[in-house]
């Protein structure tokens, strides 16, 4: 009886990629362990040489909070009703610090990752996800320092509230993760080739920081401005960052047709950011 191994019995088998869209989650799963050392990898290596650390994570958002209640309303004069200034803007910079982080984070993708695609075999995709992963845990503690502000805001005699709807609020965090992630793995696909397009990112991102309602209510861009409130009224980014703040402080309004219209768009560019990945993924190492 012959009880010797088959050797011809392989645990993984490596083979070109030939369907023209393929997330491959079975292999991404059967790679997790390597999914976590790169979220802690990411958490632990961009603030290990830096003086104050994760207090990097906390002063962000402050210091732009303050700067925008300065800037848009004690001098532009925005009013945000009965809910304090700085509360209103340190709601929408939270939600917008956790899309920002996983575009900038997957958008250099290739070129930030080119030495360890060429020497070892994983599954790609493992390295935008982890950025959005560990951007997902920064969120997290942003998001405790806002509960704290609003805690002390409340004691203080404010009037806010949260709304009933927050419950879907973490359907809105995977949104803009998904939306991120997706644009990123498009805006990384292009980067390999045309390597100057990265300096347009951060400039862009910039850009649409002011288009995507963060410092204003969207009723006030569109009575303040209705020549150029299409440019809000067709950002996917406004409708979740208003409905955030909805959720959050019960103030401005939920369009339902404006969240469809998210959905469908972040799928969308999900969908082609997918693919654009997966063909980058076969001959970028000929490019980087």
């Amino acid at each position: 009886m012959n009880n010797s191994p088959n050797f011809n019995e392989w645990l993984f088998e490596i083979t070109p990629k030939n369907k023209f869209f393929t997330l491959n989650l079975k292999e991404v799963w059967q790679y997790r362990d390597l999914l976590f050392l790169f979220v802690k990898r990411d958490i632990i290596t961009v603030y290990k040489q830096t003086v104050l650390g994760p207090l990097w994570y906390l002063i962000q958002p402050l210091f732009t909070s303050i700067t925008f209640t300065i800037i848009f309303n004690n001098v532009a004069g925005i009013n945000t009703g009965t809910v304090p200034p700085f509360l209103f803007n340190l709601a929408g910079i939270t939600v917008w610090n956790y899309f920002t982080a996983c575009l900038n984070g997957t958008s250099n993708t290739f070129a930030g990752n080119a030495g360890i695609f060429g020497k070892v075999y994983f599954p790609r995709l493992i390295t935008p996800l982890s950025v959005v992963i560990s951007n997902l845990i920064k969120f997290g503690i942003q998001f405790l320092i806002f509960i704290v502000f609003y805690i002390y805001y409340y004691c203080k005699g404010a009037v806010i509230g949260v709304n009933i709807a927050v419950v879907f609020f973490p359907v809105l965090v995977v949104l803009m993760g998904i939306l991120g992630l997706g644009l990123g793995m498009l805006i990384s696909s292009v980067v390999t080739k045309y390597r100057d397009f990265s300096n347009l990112v951060g400039f862009g991102v910039q850009l649409l920081m002011y288009l995507s309602a963060v410092m204003y209510p969207m009723a006030l861009i569109k009575q303040k401005l209705p020549k150029f409130g299409w440019l809000v009224a067709y950002n996917p980014l406004a409708y979740i960052i208003e409905t955030s703040r909805y959720m959050l402080l019960n103030v401005g309004k939920i369009s339902p047709l404006g969240i469809l219209f998210t959905f469908v768009f972040t799928c969308f560019v999900f969908f082609m950011g997918v693919l654009a990945f997966n063909k980058t993924e076969k001959t970028f190492i000929d490019t980087v």
